[in-house]
């Protein structure tokens, strides 16, 4: 009989030490951060709810009007009010392509985030507390990494996918070709912060403890390491989130990323790239503002959440 109230009643005491939190009364003290905050939620939103508050569907067949193509914004002299960002060559609404493009560059984004931010973390964790040659070994796998740029790691990653994949597989499987070309081109950052936390953490008293009562070395990463060192690992991610981001929409754009059938934002702005000099500016630049309101959001909040943690700006 107490299991339902003892359950409300600690996410209110959650609740209250949340809004009693520093980070909380950070943010509140921060306008860069709300407006960052309400706008990420903004499209967050537009995006999960897409079939719900778009106007059209840009991916019925059935619905599309090639008479309704290249119509320009609903303020122009030629515009229409079903379309409010105009139409695109095949008579898709631009602004439910946003909204659908959205889902997708959001999907890859935090998919490949939480790939990268696990690789990682647990590589990180590893070469920390073991040492020696171990640590040796997935460090120096990190330098070689570090010396070449992301976007041309995701490049290598996704072409040799798409070499060894079948070719009738490619849109099947793009998605996740390209979540985890990302992914592996990001984890090097959270491995070395987290090492570096990790390093400092193994010689304490609580770890030392730990390894005296027999606990194993699994048991006391996850339990009693991972903890301390999830703090900076957060805001990584967030950063982190900004940079998948723009990667999806370069690949996309240079015709390795998404699908036509599945576009994401990057895939759009391709699309309109090729008639930006045909007076149909609107086909390209619509998405490409949504990409930038998009990305600044996630990178602003990322740099309120670093501010915020540390304890030295406090």
């Amino acid at each position: 009989m107490t299991t339902p109230i003892a359950a409300p009643s600690r996410l209110s005491a959650w609740l209250t030490r949340a809004a009693d939190s520093d980070v909380w009364h950070s943010f509140k003290q921060s306008p860069s951060a709300i407006i960052s905050a309400a706008i990420t939620l903004l499209i967050v939103l537009g995006a999960v709810c897409a079939p719900l508050v778009a106007p059209h569907n840009p991916f019925d067949l059935a619905s599309l009007n090639i008479m309704d193509a290249n119509t320009p914004p609903a303020w122009a002299e030629e515009g229409s009010a079903s379309f409010l960002l105009g139409t695109d060559d095949q008579g898709r609404d631009v602004l439910s392509a946003i909204l659908y493009g959205s889902r997708v560059s959001l999907l890859v984004g935090f998919a490949s985030v939480l790939f990268s931010m696990v690789l990682g973390v647990t590589l990180g964790l590893i070469s920390g507390y073991a040492g020696g040659r171990v640590d040796s070994f997935i460090m120096r796998v990190a330098d070689v990494q570090l010396s070449f740029p992301a976007i041309l790691v995701a490049l290598l990653i996704d072409g040799v996918a798409r070499g060894l994949l079948p070719r009738d597989m490619h849109n099947d499987l793009a998605i996740y070709v390209l979540v985890f070309a990302i992914g592996i081109s990001g984890w090097v950052q959270y491995a070395r912060t987290v090492r570096g936390s990790t390093l400092v953490e193994r010689n304490k008293e609580y770890v030392q403890a730990a390894r005296l009562i027999g606990i194993r070395p699994f048991t006391i990463l996850r339990r009693h390491i991972l903890p301390n060192v999830m703090g900076p690992v957060l805001v990584i991610a967030t950063i982190h989130l900004a940079v998948a981001i723009i990667t999806e929409a370069t690949l996309s754009f240079l015709g390795v990323g998404v699908p036509p059938t599945a576009p994401s934002l990057g895939t759009l702005i391709r699309i309109g790239n090729s008639y930006l000099f045909s007076g149909m500016w609107w086909i390209s630049i619509f998405p490409g503002i949504a990409l930038v309101m998009l990305v600044l959001s996630v990178n602003l909040l990322g740099d309120w959440l670093r501010d915020a943690l540390n304890p030295k700006l406090r």
